[in-house]
C-alpha cells in the first residue's frame, strides 16, 4: 500500500471505532451533549469513508499492477 492509502485506511479505521463508541452509549468526545456526540460521529464516519475509499486504492495485486503501469507511463501524479 502507498502512503496515502494506508492513512485514508487508518481513518477510516478510527471512524468506525467512533461510531462503535457512539452506538455503546459511550461518548468518546469529552464535554459534548449526547445528540451532539452522535451528529459529529456520524458525519466523522461518513466523510472519512467517502475520503477513504472514493480515492484509488491499490490494494490487490491487479490494482498494483495497474499503478505500476499507470507510474511507468507517466500518468500518476
Amino acid at each position: 500500500m502507498d502512503k496515502g492509502t494506508l492513512i485514508r485506511t487508518l481513518v477510516l479505521i478510527l471512524a468506525l471505532i467512533n461510531q462503535l463508541l457512539v452506538a455503546a452509549d459511550l461518548n468518546p468526545i469529552p464535554g459534548s451533549e449526547d445528540v451532539w456526540g452522535q451528529i459529529i460521529s456520524t458525519v466523522f464516519t461518513g466523510a472519512a469513508a467517502v475520503w477513504a475509499w472514493f480515492k484509488n486504492n491499490y490494494v490487490t495485486a491487479r490494482g498494483k499492477a495497474q499503478k505500476e503501469v499507470l507510474t511507468r507511463e507517466n500518468l500518476t501524479k
